[in-house]
């Protein structure tokens, strides 16, 4: 029978379970209460930010930062345009348009430059400038977000970093997800931890955090009666979930160093194979937490990403195509996009390798193996 290899599946460290039966037997099974206060302090004191608000999900997050900075219907939002679809719709949940951009060739991230020229030119169009600016730190990647951030606030638009696969990756030292405005995490089951799906908006002051936990919760006022001036919203993570995030957050780190040395595997492994690259940090600034590592395949080998996962697949190995750029997917087809073909021809010649911390070395032995037979090596 083949064995069945996934991209990135979840990695319990063995204490989940103790949280998770504290929640059950004290009755706390319901959106707040110690097991979620706990996660969001252990997530604060490893980011070295002042408040983590956890959620529902990452994109729960990414739809309150977009509250929190006030985007509204007829505003528009620069997003980048490689990503995940999560990254771009709660754009469009808040009525606005999303202008995508393209990336840059060194980390797959939104393009500094280009960027530049989207706020110029929408300003020229629109006659103001876009409401906020969503970088994302694809597969763990970090963004030239130092650069990012100097066109940012030289135009006074806000970040909203989506740092949804980049928990643990730093850049010159500093967590992704703490430059900006706010950041966002995930919890998926496929991410570095997990809390079976979830998600954390990082705010740089209580005032911030305050308002995000009121509109995640109904938007609630403080009354003795039910009574709303705002719209809120159903997002608050649960305590059994949060319970698993705890037992997580034991081996969040060791989970980081295991994908980074799964990324070293097959950096040194696939090296042989002339023609295809693994996607690396560009250089000492960047150190991504490889959540997955990825690689480029040369058309000029003859094989390309397709037939690599098909083949793949038929020996029992989940890989996975890059994203689809939003700019290409139809939904978005009438959306504006600055830039040029950086992430199409990214898109067209890269994959996605199993990469997941609880990977054994005879499976990632077996994945290479089967990448090395599929190249002829």
């Amino acid at each position: 029978m083949k064995p069945r290899i996934l991209l990135s599946y979840v990695h319990m460290s063995g204490t989940e379970k103790d949280w998770v039966n504290k929640a059950l037997e004290t009755e706390w099974i319901v959106p707040l209460g110690p097991n979620v206060d706990e996660f969001e302090h252990r997530l604060q004191s490893y980011l070295g930010v002042p408040r983590v608000v956890a959620l529902s999900a990452g994109t729960a997050a990414i739809h309150l930062g977009l509250v929190a900075l006030g985007v509204e219907a007829g505003d528009e939002v620069i997003c980048q345009s490689f990503t995940f679809a999560a990254s771009a719709n709660p754009i469009k949940y808040q009525g606005a348009t999303p202008v995508f951009v393209d990336s840059e060739p060194d980390t797959w991230n939104m393009s500094p430059e280009v960027l530049e020229k989207a706020i110029i030119d929408r300003k020229a169009k629109t006659g103001k400038y876009p409401k906020a600016i969503i970088p994302v730190y694809l597969y763990g990647m970090p963004a030239k977000i130092d650069e990012i951030m100097a066109v940012a606030n030289k135009y006074g638009i806000p970040v909203l970093e989506d740092a949804a696969e980049a928990l643990g990756s730093l850049y010159k030292g500093k967590f992704c997800g703490t430059f900006g405005a706010y950041g966002c995490l995930s919890f998926n089951g496929n991410k570095v931890i997990t809390t079976s799906g979830g998600g954390a908006l990082i705010c740089h002051s209580d005032k911030d955090g305050d308002n995000a936990l009121f509109l995640a919760t109904q938007a609630r006022e403080p009354r003795p009666y039910y009574y709303h001036e705002k719209l809120g919203y159903n997002y608050r993570l649960s305590n059994v979930s949060a319970g698993i995030g705890c037992g997580q957050m034991d081996v969040l780190q060791e989970h980081v160093d295991l994908r980074r040395r799964i990324h070293d595997f097959y950096k040194r492994e696939l090296s042989v194979i002339e023609g295809v690259t693994v996607a690396d940090n560009p250089s000492a600034d960047f150190d991504s937490n490889f959540w997955l590592t990825t690689i480029l395949i040369d058309p000029a080998t003859g094989k390309t990403p397709e037939q690599l996962r098909q083949a793949m697949a038929e020996a029992g190995v989940e890989t996975r195509r890059l994203w689809r750029p939003m700019h290409m997917q139809p939904i978005y087809a009438d959306a504006p996009y600055y830039g040029g073909d950086c992430c199409e021809r990214l898109f067209d010649i890269g994959l996605c390798l199993p990469s997941g911390s609880g990977l054994k070395d005879e499976e990632l032995r077996y994945v290479a193996d089967h990448i090395l037979q599929f190249f002829g090596k």
